[in-house]
């Protein structure tokens, strides 16, 4: 199965919505108490079209056979300017999806080495992100592409 991955563009904006809504319907599964399903579409095209057009914000899709499979979205920051911080350019890995039916085919690994060429190219030192408790497959696919743990974060409900 031969897949590239390219640059995501305004003519993909279907194809991404629905990945992005398989992605939505795995946290308000597992956190209904935070996600919830949108009236409208899941990601409102002047929002898609910002992604697609800022310099500072990489997306980029997977595509075999002309399907689009997955996708990865990352956002390149800067450190806060207060003292206490020292000065870094970063990534924060966003969101990264594949279709089921082509998982375990290694298009997450490619949309991740093609992620972490563009944060090289865009002077970034590190890459970041976020993953929920629930998601273990998510954490054991980011450990096989030696991500660490280095920070927690905690929650509490009150009644």
């Amino acid at each position: 199965m031969k897949t590239n991955i390219r640059k995501a563009s305004a003519e993909d904006y279907e194809s991404l919505c629905t990945l992005f809504d398989e992605l939505d319907v795995l946290h308000r599964d597992n956190l209904p108490h935070i996600f919830k399903k949108p009236d409208g579409p899941v990601r409102e095209l002047d929002y898609f079209l910002g992604l697609t057009s800022d310099e500072n914000i990489g997306l980029f899709v997977a595509e075999t056979e002309g399907i689009v499979v997955g996708f990865v979205h990352a956002i390149i920051k800067d450190s806060p300017d207060i003292p206490i911080f020292v000065p870094r350019y970063f990534t924060v890995v966003d969101n990264i999806v594949v279709k089921p039916g082509f998982q375990n085919h290694g298009i997450g690994e490619l949309l991740m080495d093609k992620m972490q060429e563009w944060s090289i190219a865009k002077g970034a030192t590190s890459i970041e992100l976020n993953v929920y408790e629930f998601n273990s497959s998510a954490i054991s696919f980011y450990e096989k592409c030696g991500y660490k743990t280095f920070s927690r974060k905690m929650n509490k409900k009150l009644e």
